[in-house]
């Protein structure tokens, strides 16, 4: 018997769905299963077989068992949440044909946190937990939120919510004293240049939420210490006071990833070049992309400095009083940035456990993102004058890790150091 007969099983069974010969396509696709003898078939088999299946719970189990083969399987996973009621089908978008993008500007609702006792505006204190009002020094307390999983990235895509841009302007109104503004696209957050009462922007459909929030871990006298320290200990001494550091969030994406790398290429063995193949199972976890273009060239650099796992939900009360920004990179720009990552690091794997291959070739065609999350992450900032140039400071706002630029022989080079939790 021909290996790839189970092949032209599944051929046969597509061709009669095509036809719309439901009962002979069935039979088909028993066979197929039956025989098959790889991994690829049994995954399109089973797949097939949940698209004739009128039984939801012969359905299930069909789609139940192509995401058990292949956990990535796009397909299979759409269908199997609009059998769940995750999605509706007529929420499904054709990516080559988006709806047009709402563009100009928009209302936007916004919150303003007051004191209960006093009136005064309240801000974030920085300690990860507290809303304090700036006269009368009263605290509320923030429960922190659970962690929030993340969400599925085929779903995302197949629903054309990551396919969209922020908008172009918004607005609100400051409920403080009336005043009317224009808030930039990529800002959630601001502060009424008049009365100064704090507001948070309540995004609209167009953008996508936050899921998490990396709460800001400590105050802006915290963070002139650690600049303090990192300067003492490199032994810098900077022409006139360094700037204070300005807190702020910033979005990033994060991507889990997994898949059944299979590659091949030669080694030299006994002064012969000799064949090798193999296949690599690869996970994931959290790769960070960097969300927006300020400090995109600082960003990467002290992206590994966070942890991302257990970041609370998003709740707008974090921001009260810091400036925050909206994403730039869509959802899907974003996923291909993180495949890309993920393949150089494949790539890096499989030499250093295997050694130098010549000619290597692997095919990424079965790496899937799993799920995704958007995170607003804290960070403070500034910058000091030293030999006549200005070099730039980073602090992680959750860790206190501090990230400095300056001239090592001529050398722009960086310095990390971490002074804080």
């Amino acid at each position: 018997m021909p290996s790839n007969y189970d092949d032209n099983l599944l051929r046969e069974a597509i061709m009669n769905i095509k036809a719309k010969d439901f009962s002979l396509a069935r039979r088909y696709l028993e066979m197929a299963l039956e025989m098959a003898d790889d991994h690829e078939t049994r995954t399109q088999a089973n797949y097939w077989m949940s698209q004739i299946s009128s039984d939801p719970l012969e359905k299930r189990k069909y789609l139940e068992e192509t995401l058990a083969n292949d956990p990535g399987h796009p397909e299979a996973r759409r269908a199997l949440a609009v059998l769940d009621g995750k999605i509706r089908s007529d929420e499904i978008v054709n990516p080559d044909s988006l709806p047009a993008q709402v563009t100009g500007m928009q209302s936007a609702a916004a919150d303003r946190f007051t004191c209960p006792k006093c009136g005064g505006r309240m801000v974030f204190d920085g300690d990860g937990r507290t809303l304090v009002c700036e006269y009368c020094a009263r605290n509320q307390s923030l429960n922190k939120a659970a962690p929030e999983f993340e969400q599925d990235f085929v779903l995302a895509m197949a629903t054309g919510r990551g396919h969209r841009a922020p908008v172009t302007l918004k607005t609100f109104n400051c409920q403080g004293c009336g005043a009317h503004f224009i808030l930039p696209a990529q800002q959630i957050s601001a502060i009424c240049s008049y009365c100064g009462s704090a507001h948070v922007i309540v995004l609209t459909k167009e953008l996508v939420e936050p899921d998490s929030i990396i709460p800001m871990g400590f105050s802006q006298r915290q963070a002139g210490q650690f600049l303090i320290k990192w300067m003492e200990k490199h032994r810098l001494l900077p022409a006139g006071k360094p700037q204070a550091p300005l807190g702020l969030y910033l979005p990033i994406w994060t991507f889990d990833l997994m898949g059944l790398i299979p590659w091949n290429g030669t080694v030299y063995r006994n002064k012969q070049q000799v064949a090798v193949s193999g296949e690599e199972t690869v996970s994931f976890n959290d790769i960070l992309i960097p969300a927006v273009h300020s400090l995109s060239d600082l960003l990467p650099k002290i992206l590994a400095s966070f942890d991302t796992s257990n970041a609370p939900g998003y709740d707008p009360r974090y921001l009260s009083g810091w400036p925050a920004e909206v994403y730039e990179q869509t959802l899907s720009d974003a996923s291909l940035e993180a495949r890309k990552q993920a393949v150089e690091r494949i790539r890096g794997r499989i030499r250093s456990e295997k050694g130098y291959i010549n000619d290597l070739n692997y095919s990424t065609a079965g790496l899937s993102i799993l799920s995704f999350k958007l995170v607003l992450i804290p960070l403070w900032h500034t910058t000091y004058a030293l030999e006549g140039h200005d070099f730039r400071v980073v602090i992680n706002g959750q860790t206190g890790t501090v990230y400095g630029e300056m001239h090592n022989q001529g050398i722009l080079s960086w310095l990390e150091d971490v002074f804080g939790t």
